[in-house]
């Protein structure tokens, strides 16, 4: 009995809280719905009287948004497949692979993710600029600004690393004796064996620079290269601050790409994280 009033109480925290989280989204959808006069009523409506379909054509014209999402689903999968790439193929060096100062130079390089992203602007963008003096293609306002300072990161290597370690050893022992090279047992065994980690980067990865403003607002300055982040602002300033209702309309169909993926990839995701960090 004891046992049961135990579940019963987790399981109401887990609504409740589930509950908490969906509260914003919900109210987003809401009041994109709504009519300027119905945004700032008292008491709040949940429900809009007459829902306006319409706030989300107009918020779609307001800016160029399909230029803006063409890039950031460019810059977003381009650096989530470029961080795939490089993170398995550095945590397979530092999960399999015995050289001298192994441990030493993963500690140094793990110790990177304690430096605030922040720091490094002013020195990533001061390469851009002395790289776009050699070559526009490669300095700023370019799809290299926006792709090439984050298609490595200690963090992916990390996570990857803990599932390669899970993998048995006698595995790469029998491929090898079969004939099987290093990246022929990274791409055929290791790789299937770790999707779930794969997919928790990859979802990661692809959700935080689908959200990135602070970056491409510092490294862009024309229309054809902005993102969709940068795209709210139109209803902040040109928009007087005040159209709440378009604002909250393109806030919901920017969201829609990470929920997409995230459904996609959910199993994965959850069996990723479950099994981060459990070593051989």
């Amino acid at each position: 009995m004891t046992q049961k009033i135990a579940n019963y109480s987790i399981h109401l925290l887990l609504i409740l809280g589930a509950i908490v989280m969906v509260m914003p989204f919900a109210w987003m959808v809401s009041t994109s719905l709504k009519s300027q006069n119905e945004v700032f009523s008292y008491p709040p409506q949940w429900i809009p009287t007459t829902p306006i379909w319409d706030n989300y054509i107009r918020a779609w014209q307001a800016a160029p948004f399909p230029q803006y999402f063409a890039n950031s689903i460019i810059i977003a999968l381009a650096v989530t497949v470029g961080t795939l790439i490089t993170s398995s193929l550095a945590a397979y060096a530092f999960a399999r692979l015995r050289f001298p100062g192994r441990d030493a130079l993963f500690a140094i390089y793990l110790s990177s993710m304690m430096i605030p992203h922040q720091m490094t602007i002013i020195p990533s963008f001061l390469v851009l600029r002395n790289l776009g003096e050699i070559s526009p293609a490669l300095g700023l306002d370019t799809y290299f600004a926006l792709i090439a300072p984050f298609l490595a990161g200690a963090f992916g290597v990390f996570l990857l690393r803990q599932s390669f370690l899970t993998i048995p050893n006698e595995l790469e022992d029998a491929a090898t004796l079969d004939g099987c090279g290093r990246l022929g047992f990274l791409w055929r065994i290791m790789i299937p064996l770790s999707r779930p980690a794969l997919a928790t980067l990859g979802l990661f990865t692809f959700m935080g620079n689908w959200n990135s403003y602070l970056w491409p607002l510092i490294v862009t300055n024309s229309d054809t290269m902005r993102t969709v982040q940068i795209g709210l602002r139109y209803f902040v300033g040109q928009e007087g601050g005040s159209q709440w209702g378009l604002l909250m309309s393109a806030a919901v169909f920017i969201t829609f790409p990470v929920v997409i993926v995230y459904l996609f990839v959910q199993k994965q995701f959850v069996q990723g994280i479950a099994g981060t960090g459990i070593k051989q």
